[in-house]
């Protein structure tokens, strides 16, 4: 990127004719005029930007980035493709995180991202810059709608290919080629804000607090005793912002025609613009209410994720998927990781609903990312399920084959519990151990049995297989007190 851009920059005026690409662009078309500030000084300003957009950013810099290989249906994990190889180092000078951060926060404040792919000697990128929105234009075309893109610094326009352009966009009602930033869109809350705080910073800095009024001299004096008086006045209390008239009398008498903090309700009135500027960036109240309690950040934290962050990886995995895989040969799709929180009761309901109609290993599959096994084409039903479990050692106890498997127990619940303790220590012992005999499950009910062989396929530590009993000890007291 530097070559391309540094031929033009540090030639000669005069030895720098136009470049012959721009010849053949049309005019490019004009970005939406900006905002009162330029997005990037707002965020340098305004303390609520700055929140919403960092938030934001950092939050969706963190999120892994996978490429998929799709093979009809399915799809399979990409171990080290070379775009995520190209993402851990887009170019010496920024880190993946970096990238991410810029690119998010553009998308942000000026509704559109752009990166330049710098191509390698097979002609794929070797490369990634991201460019500033505020000098790209896009040039259009009546037949393949763009053209190209013109980036302009230090007044050279640079023509760049549709090939070397991934242009990153949010919606926009009113344009075709531009997106609309969520700071447009919050633009009267974030100048009504600004102005609000220089006009306290001038009360308390510029005008050390003192409110405006009125200086009246009602004795007659001469006019030069008069332009003392409010030069001497000013110099004590005046302020280029204040507004204080001067008016002759028979003696002097000053009198407050300005509005305190308390008439104008100026602390709420900045609340309301926090409020509303972080409403629109997406951020809920409960991730920064001073009165929030624990189960609102919760919910707020929630929320953010599934219905601010979310959506914005999708658009960025998307955009990558259509414009830069395709460099690459075979059928692939980037995806960033779902970090959605999951229900885990609605989770574990709809796998009670699958498991009559999926095989063991469509289970493992779908919904705990475990790979196939040989024994897994059988029916997912609960003898199913448990046979997967790991065997019991020879000294370990177990239930007694020949109890007869209708005899009920003298205490149902107490049987169940008992044998939930056998189960746990079974468990531990052969965790993560071969598979071998499974353990005999006669006490506990199906739906029980089942649920706990199933989650005990995703246990890996012996934490989460301690914590698989404990809920299903749980479940037990709770349908008895029931």
């Amino acid at each position: 990127m530097f070559d391309k851009f540094a031929k033009l920059l540090q030639a000669p005026a005069r030895a720098t004719p136009r470049p012959p690409a721009l010849t053949r662009l049309a005019v490019p078309h004009e970005p939406p005029p900006p905002l009162a500030l330029a997005p990037g000084l707002v965020y340098q300003q305004s303390p609520w930007v700055y929140v919403a957009v960092n938030r934001i950013a950092e939050a969706a810099a963190l999120v892994p980035l996978r490429v998929l290989r799709v093979q009809g249906e399915h799809t399979l994990e990409a171990v080290r493709h070379p775009l995520e190889i190209l993402l851990d180092n887009p170019n010496p000078f920024l880190s993946r995180f970096e990238l991410l951060e810029a690119t998010i926060g553009m998308l942000e404040l000026y509704g559109n991202a752009y990166w330049y792919l710098a191509s390698g000697d097979d002609g794929r990128p070797a490369q990634i810059w991201p460019l500033r929105p505020d000098r790209v234009s896009i040039v259009p075309d009546a037949v393949r709608y763009i053209r190209g893109y013109v980036y302009e610094i230090d007044g050279q326009r640079i023509p760049l290919e549709t090939s070397e352009v991934v242009h990153f966009k949010r919606w926009h009602p009113a344009n075709d080629y531009y997106g609309l930033s969520a700071l447009e869109a919050a633009r009267l809350s974030v100048l009504t804000d600004k102005a609000m705080a220089e006009w306290n910073k001038n009360t308390f800095g510029l005008d050390n607090g003192v409110p405006a009024g009125i200086v009246s001299v009602k004795d007659m004096v001469s006019d030069a005793d008069f332009e003392r008086v409010k030069r001497e006045w000013r110099a004590s209390y005046g302020g280029p912002q204040r507004r204080t008239a001067f008016l002759r009398g028979s003696s002097i008498q000053w009198q407050n025609i300005g509005l305190s903090h308390t008439d104008l309700d100026f602390l709420k009135g900045r609340h309301a613009n926090r409020e509303e500027i972080l409403n629109i960036f997406g951020l809920p109240l409960g991730l920064f209410s001073e009165n929030a309690t624990e189960a609102n950040a919760k919910v707020g934290e929630r929320l953010f994720i599934e219905r601010t962050l979310w959506p914005k990886l999708v658009r960025l995995a998307q955009k990558i998927t259509q414009e830069m895989l395709p460099f690459y040969p075979g059928r692939f799709i980037a995806v960033f990781d779902d970090i959605r929180p999951t229900d885990t009761q609605a989770r574990l309901d709809e796998i009670r609903a699958a498991y009559p109609l999926l095989t063991i290993n469509e289970l493992r599959a779908r919904y705990f990312a475990l790979p196939p096994v040989a024994w897994g084409e059988q029916p997912a039903q609960a003898s199913a399920v448990l046979a997967a479990a790991p065997p019991l050692p020879e000294n370990a106890p177990e239930t007694s084959a020949e109890t007869p498997a209708d005899a009920p127990p003298p205490d149902a619940r107490k049987a169940a519990l008992d044998e939930l303790a056998q189960w746990e220590r079974f468990a531990l012992k052969r965790l993560g151990q071969a598979q071998g005999r499974p353990f005999a499950v006669r006490a506990l009910p199906a739906e029980l049995a089942f649920e706990v062989a199933a989650e005990l396929q995703g246990a890996q530590t012996e934490d989460e297989a301690r914590a698989v009993f404990k809920e299903a000890r749980a479940r037990l007291t709770e349908e008895a007190a029931a």
